[in-house]
């Protein structure tokens, strides 16, 4: 919609968009899914409706692995523009129209599941209660569910309290967002958690800054689907990748002419990647030496993992709390060599001195993946902190 129409929208009253809506679902095919349902176990686990980079289903899949636990995510498809698989899909105007849909839903969590996972402080059963999650949250509690939330990253970070931490922040002005926006939704949310009192998780350490209480979930990916055997750092200019997929928060536009003036002298090969499916990226990765990644959050999230599980060696600005918290909550150091955008041609050169080490250090990240992020760690954190704790 234009700018203009989405508001004339907004102003029209629910008695009117809901059968609008449902219209227009029905008119391109977009049906009432059935409720969702899941096998008989001791612990029946939903978590929704978020599913960023496909983690919602990836933590399914990792808690399943115990024979105890039955699980899966739900999605609303219209924040899932990158097709990340899903066990329930479910139309945005479903969701956010059909009171079918929305009583159904509701009813299949109360009766059908033991624990759920909201993820990112969204609503999961659409406009249901006003759209209020906290109502939501509790009215699936009364029925019996053991209720969690999971933070993922934006929807918690404190821009203020970020701001002031990290020089580097993008939140020491409105070229990424309206900072002061912001400010307000993510302190309504931190504002739910403390009200709901539910068990929390955070998927990156830098988070355990906003939500202290949180215990760390880690992101979950497929190491053998980074897995290579192709050298690192043997290159005579070592071939660097760098991925832009939210530049304004990898700081590209800060570190493209460090790497191009480096690719110019032809101290490395500079190759900045872009408009490439996420099946392409393995063999991306496994054809460079090192992974620049971002700049701005003092975090690691998915992309490192796979940087790392391919053995690269990935460069990033990771917070020194990001590291002991990671240390402390999984007794394992974390293999990204820090550098920020000021320090960020120091320390390639550096690299470049002294391959030898720094191959070895690149060979730490599959270990490491391994250990933290292939889904078993996650699947203890969820079991000792939510699943099968009092």
């Amino acid at each position: 919609m234009t700018p203009s129409t989405l508001d004339a929208w907004r102003r029209l009253p629910p008695w009117v968009q809901d059968p609008l809506s449902i219209a227009i679902a029905t008119a391109r095919g977009e049906r009432v899914p059935p409720p969702p349902r899941l096998r008989d176990a001791r612990v029946r686990l939903m978590i929704a409706p978020a599913n960023y980079a496909g983690q919602g289903f990836r933590w399914a899949r990792a808690v399943e692995a115990n024979p105890d636990v039955a699980a899966m995510n739900m999605v609303y498809d219209s924040i899932n523009p990158f097709g990340y698989p899903a066990d329930y899909p479910v139309p945005g105007r479903i969701a956010g129209h059909s009171h079918r849909w929305q009583r159904n839903q509701l009813e299949a969590l109360r009766t059908g599941f033991t624990h759920m996972l909201i993820e990112a402080e969204m609503k999961p059963l659409g406009s249901m209660l006003g759209g209020d999650v906290l109502a939501q949250a509790r009215a699936i509690r009364d029925g019996g569910v053991r209720i969690g939330m999971i933070c993922h990253g934006s929807d918690a970070r404190l821009p203020s309290r970020h701001a002031a931490a990290d020089e580097w922040s993008p939140f020491h002005n409105d070229d990424w967002v309206p900072v002061a926006q912001l400010e307000a939704v993510v302190q309504g949310n931190l504002d739910v958690l403390a009200e709901l009192a539910a068990p929390t998780f955070v998927s990156t350490p830098g988070l355990l800054l906003d939500v202290p209480t949180a215990h760390l979930l880690p992101v979950v990916i497929d190491p053998e689907a980074w897995a290579t055997t192709a050298p690192v750092l043997e290159r005579d200019r070592p071939r660097v990748v760098h991925v832009p997929s939210n530049p304004l928060v990898k700081g590209t536009a800060e570190i493209t002419p460090v790497l191009e003036r480096l690719h110019a002298d032809g101290v490395i090969e500079y190759v900045s990647v872009s408009g490439v499916g996420h099946a392409e990226m393995p063999a991306i990765f496994a054809g460079a030496d090192i992974v620049v990644d971002q700049f701005r959050l003092g975090d690691y999230g998915v992309a490192a993992c796979e940087a790392m599980a391919a053995g690269r060696l990935v460069v990033s600005h990771v917070s020194e709390q990001a590291r002991e918290a990671v240390c402390a909550e999984t007794g394992q150091d974390l293999p990204i060599a820090q550098a920020t955008i000021a320090s960020l041609e120091t320390a390639l050169r550096g690299i470049l001195e002294d391959r030898m080490s720094w191959r070895a250090y690149a060979a730490r990240g599959p270990a490491f993946v391994r250990a933290v992020h292939d889904g078993a760690a996650s699947r203890r954190v969820l079991e000792q902190r939510f699943l099968f704790s009092d």
